[in-house]
Parts: C-alpha cells; sequence; structure tokens
C-alpha cells in the first residue's frame, strides 16, 4: 500500500518511522485511524523523552529527610505507555504473531 498521509511533522524521527510501518503495513486509511495513531504516537514520544529523563536522574532519589523516593516522573512514564498501548488497542490492529513453523499453535 503507498503511504498517502504522511507522518505529522513535529514527531520525531523513530515516531516518524513507527507512524509509516503501522500505517503500511495496518493499511489504516480514514481520518480517525490517523487522529488515534497521531495521539498514541504523541504519548510514545512523551514516554520516550520521559525515560530518558529518568535513565539520567535514576529512578530514585533521595529527599532532603535521607528519604529514597521513586522518581516523580514514573507516573508520566507510566500514563503515557497507557495511552500509547490505548491508541494502538482503539485501532484494533491485528497483532497476531506470524507462526515460524508447522503444527498447531501453542495453547490448543
Amino acid at each position: 500500500m503507498k503511504n498517502s498521509h504522511p507522518a505529522p511533522s513535529g514527531l520525531t524521527r523513530e515516531a516518524k518511522s513507527l507512524w509509516r510501518r503501522l500505517v503500511a503495513e495496518y493499511g489504516i486509511e480514514d481520518e480517525g485511524g490517523f487522529q488515534i495513531l497521531r495521539v498514541g504516537l504523541e504519548n510514545f514520544e512523551r514516554m520516550r523523552g520521559v525515560q530518558a529523563q529518568i535513565d539520567r536522574d535514576g529512578i530514585t532519589y533521595t529527599d532532603r529527610f535521607g528519604q529514597v523516593k521513586a522518581h516523580l516522573l514514573l507516573p508520566v512514564e507510566r500514563d503515557a505507555r497507557a495511552q500509547y498501548l490505548a491508541a494502538l488497542k482503539a485501532l484494533n490492529l491485528d497483532v497476531e504473531p506470524l507462526r515460524d513453523r508447522l503444527g498447531r499453535p501453542g495453547g490448543v
């Protein structure tokens, strides 16, 4: 399928790459799908940015009383990840893995 709807400007290179792959692989063609994908990738970028900050600062810090506390951005990371995954779910993508061997699928 030809990518007739380019990635929105302002997305990072990684997010634009995801946009192109998802649009092509899953045949996203409707405006609603593009909007959901855009919002999902905005949250993906937020998650990546927060992860980078947490990596720089460490997952914990010590407050002025000497108590070890979780990084204040951990809930932001969690929420951005949840919104990204919710957007992917809302797109109703068929995420069935490709089978790499003969026989029945596991668990059947």
